[in-house]
């Protein structure tokens, strides 16, 4: 292989944020970083415990300089605490409190945890304005559904992360909050003229570039005002002529995972990488599901485009520059150390202060992400104390997202019967014997997206009036009668702050 052609290749793949299996790297990721690799993303399975991921970040930074991001928004969106559930409320949570410095202070403390496991990019917070509430993948994400409220908590979300040299990855541009589509598994379309746009959707992503966000991520939705039918990532009118242009954007732009069925059912995986770069992304996060194979694959095909005339050059060396300018910041000196007195941090779930049960750091003071979840945590009707409970949690069907971490309230009454049942195949006759003479406490999450957990939990109640109910969705539907709690996510510190307030 010439210099040029060497040279050529190291750009392509400087573009690449691709993922692995596995807790340690694998070879052929180190040998990529060693040639120019931008970086990783990490996901759960990728993620045991803080030590763990430090030693992880470190090997991966003795071969190269690469980007390390993954998805912490706190909620019900984590990956530091996977396999726990995050100790930190999500936005909805956040924005149901609107106290902007709480906002910024968790955004703080997420950030300071992610720096000390060695990563520099937070692929957060998500700005979408959740304008339709059927919404099946934004839903807890968002702050709320007024674009002010929404632009206020970003900017502070963008601070909290960005003071300890983590990058904000402002998502899903231009605004997926009013779709109904996932866009996992196809493209989702934002009707809407561009007043509306300039309005509702791109208020909060034009308050967060005045803010320094880093980066913005872009969304696989279509937007027919300014897209046609092709999904924004894919589209330079939205990235060149939309976000660089209109909006004046000059940081790195991120898209969303490329392994989305939105963008392989569509145009391919390394087709839509080409389309994205010329459109005007800088940096592509390929997802988990790619394999080395498909990475060589798109590297080649990049490679191709770039001989072939359909991708310039320019815009490889334009990418190159955003994002080492991104490695450079992060790398510099902080701007303000974190607080580690033990009411900024609570410990991320990952120590062993996130995982006990008590949302607490050594010191024993509630840390951050609890006292957060408290504030946010609402109660309707008078709920009875509790005798001998019975807790009956409604299954719920993950997101692709959110992925399949740990929620409901058994950490939290260890004396109480748990019992987890599917909507549709629950025995209303058995729980109700089951419950006689007891408490009943029902749980649920974003029920008003499930019609057959409402009609569970309508039979509980209609039978049982003094049942509570726990909604750890968006509190959108709640029966006619019945004390009620809302969260505002799923979060274990959301539902820590949701029994004390039961148990009080």
């Amino acid at each position: 292989m010439s210099q040029s052609d060497r040279g050529l290749r190291r750009l392509a793949a400087g573009t690449l944020l691709v993922a692995f299996q596995g807790t340690t790297a694998p070879d052929w990721v180190l040998r990529e970083l060693e040639h120019g690799l931008g970086g990783v993303t990490l996901f759960g399975f990728n993620v045991a415990d803080p030590g763990q991921v430090l030693a992880l970040t470190t090997a991966l930074r003795g071969a190269g300089e690469p980007v390390i991001s993954l998805d912490e928004e706190g909620g019900d969106v984590t990956r530091l605490a996977y396999h726990v559930g995050s100790p930190y409320p999500g936005n909805a949570a956040l924005g149901a409190v609107d106290d902007v410095e709480l906002t910024r202070r968790v955004y703080r403390a997420i950030g300071s945890e992610l720096a000390a496991c060695g990563i520099n990019l937070d692929m957060a917070p998500s700005a979408d304005v959740n304008t339709e509430a059927d919404n099946p993948v934004i839903g807890t994400r968002s702050f709320g559904t007024e674009p002010a409220l929404v632009a206020r908590h970003t900017v502070a979300a963008v601070e909290g992360l960005q003071s300890v040299n983590v990058a904000a990855c402002v998502k899903h541009f231009p605004g997926h909050g009013a779709t109904r589509v996932d866009s996992h598994l196809a493209v989702p379309v934002v009707d809407v003229g561009l007043d509306v746009l300039r309005e509702r959707e791109l208020a909060p992503f034009r308050a967060a570039i005045g803010a320094g966000a880093k980066s913005v991520m872009t969304a696989h939705v279509a937007v027919p005002a300014v897209t046609g039918q092709t999904p924004a990532t894919l589209s330079g009118a939205a990235l060149t002529g939309l976000l660089r242009g209109e909006l004046g954007y000059d940081g790195v732009v991120v898209t969303d995972a490329l392994d989305m069925q939105a963008i392989t059912r569509s145009v391919g995986l390394a087709g839509g990488a080409v389309l994205t770069l010329a459109a005007g992304a800088d940096l592509l996060c390929l997802g988990p599901l790619p394999t080395y194979d498909d990475v060589q694959a798109i590297i080649t095909e990049i490679v191709a485009a770039v001989r072939e005339g359909r991708l310039p050059a320019s815009r490889l060396e334009e990418a190159a520059a955003r994002v080492t300018a991104l490695r450079s910041w992060a790398a510099a000196p902080g701007q303000a150390a974190p607080e580690r007195n033990g009411t900024e941090l609570n410990g991320a779930g990952l120590n062993g202060a996130g995982q006990n049960g008590t949302g607490q750091n050594g010191a024993g003071q509630p840390g951050v992400g609890l006292h957060a979840a408290r504030r946010a945590v609402q109660l309707s009707g008078a709920a009875s104390p509790l005798v001998e409970p019975l807790v009956v949690e409604v299954d719920t069907p993950p997101t692709i997202a959110v992925g399949d971490v740990p929620w409901g309230v058994g950490p939290w009454l260890p004396d109480a019967e748990i019992v987890r049942v599917k909507p549709a195949a629950a025995d209303v006759a058995g729980l109700l014997a089951k419950a006689e003479g007891r408490s009943l406490v029902v749980v649920v999450k974003d029920a008003h997206r499930h019609p057959e957990s409402r009609s569970l939990v309508s039979a509980l109640v209609s039978a049982r009036p003094d049942t509570t109910v726990i909604e750890m969705g968006l509190p959108v539907w709640r029966p006619d009668s019945a004390a009620y709690i809302a969260t505002y996510g799923a979060a274990r510190a959301n539902a820590q702050a949701a029994i004390e307030l039961l148990t009080a």
